[in-house]
């Protein structure tokens, strides 16, 4: 009987058993197709799993920091770094462009998988027409460790661009605590004087945390005139 090449046999398994039956290393083998010198892909396959420790540190890593690993050069680096951004992208829900944002529940849906492992605060701003339909989701900006950089231009901009009727944005807290701070009081009624020149809603905003979100508007801190 044909031995099957070590190399080869996590393709003969997926094919034979399914992508479940793969452990997470044989799965990057089939990426890698190839070694290099002296070690098979499987083994090389093993060391990055090894380095990273962890599925969320891999997805995370940068092509630099794959190139780091003895055998990974460029091209393969971009190749893992493709596969991975597949991945991320799977995350996120895919919306109609009637999809309705009704709810500080509906615009959490909507957005959570963008604050999936952030280590630092990021911004994203949220468009609706004047039924409440999704319009446009953005990312607007990106932030230290402790707090969004952001100016209203940026996110008004965006909602005029959009000819949108209303807006809501949400941002996150990486220590997973979602209670809003007093920086995020003073932006969100800096957000809301800008709404009330522009003439654009501001209906809510989000400070998402571990599984878990606080509306501000549910809290009553936007002012009666916001509203889904």
């Amino acid at each position: 009987m044909l031995q099957i090449p070590l190399d080869e046999r996590p393709r003969e398994r997926l094919l034979q058993e399914g992508v479940d039956a793969l452990s997470l290393s044989e799965l990057i083998a089939i990426i890698l197709c190839t070694g290099t010198k002296g070690k098979s892909v499987l083994q090389l396959s093993q060391e990055i799993v090894s380095h990273f420790g962890s599925l969320k540190e891999l997805l995370q890593a940068s092509v630099e920091e794959l190139m780091e690993i003895k055998g990974i050069g460029r091209a393969k680096a971009i190749q893992l770094k493709a596969a991975f951004g597949i991945a991320l992208k799977s995350l996120k829900p895919c919306f109609v462009s009637k999809n309705f944002i009704l709810s500080a529940a509906h615009a959490y849906d909507l957005i959570k998988s963008e604050f999936h492992e952030q280590t630092q605060e990021i911004l994203v701003v949220i468009l609706r027409d004047v039924k409440g339909a999704l319009i446009h989701s953005q990312k607007v900006a990106i932030g230290t460790l402790s707090e969004v950089l952001i100016h209203p231009r940026e996110v008004f901009h965006l909602a005029v661009r959009h000819k949108a009727h209303s807006l809501i944005i949400a941002h996150n807290h990486p220590s997973g605590d979602p209670s809003p701070s007093k920086r995020d009081l003073e932006l969100t009624e800096i957000l809301v004087q800008a709404s009330q020149v522009m003439g654009i809603l501001l209906s809510d905003h989000l400070i998402v945390g571990a599984h878990t979100y606080v509306s501000l508007k549910g809290r009553g801190l936007l002012g009666q005139s916001a509203r889904y």
